[in-house]
């Protein structure tokens, strides 16, 4: 057994006019999924984008809002996750603050119970 613990040198994310936004890599497999968190200060965003691939974005902790294509803001909450297929345009954000685990991949297969689908 080993244990690990995230990085101490979060990464900020700027790209898409983001902002407030703190990455870390947590693992990954060259070329088919990568699972990374996300910690997002209060009143920021990750700024609209397409999807390089399949993502599923869990709230960890807090509360805040995505959309997709619609650009319709849906209130998302700890527990729960939203996701979009590759080149899904879509955007996420907070009031509150919140940490998210961000998990990207070719097909991803979603095991949980879907509440909506927008």
């Amino acid at each position: 057994m080993k244990i690990y613990r995230l990085p101490d040198k979060e990464q900020p994310v700027h790209n898409y006019g983001s902002s407030g936004v703190m990455f870390s890599g947590i693992t990954r497999q060259e070329g088919r999924i990568q699972l990374s968190s996300l910690r997002v200060e209060p009143n920021a965003v990750i700024g609209r984008q397409a999807a390089a691939t399949s993502q599923l974005c869990l709230l960890i902790d807090g509360e805040g809002w995505v959309s997709g294509t619609d650009h319709q803001r849906i209130t998302v909450r700890a527990g729960q996750a939203a996701y979009w297929d590759a080149d899904e345009e879509h955007e996420f954000g907070t009031k509150t603050g919140m940490t998210l685990l961000l998990v990207e991949g070719d097909e991803l297969i979603v095991e949980m119970e879907e509440l909506a689908s927008f």
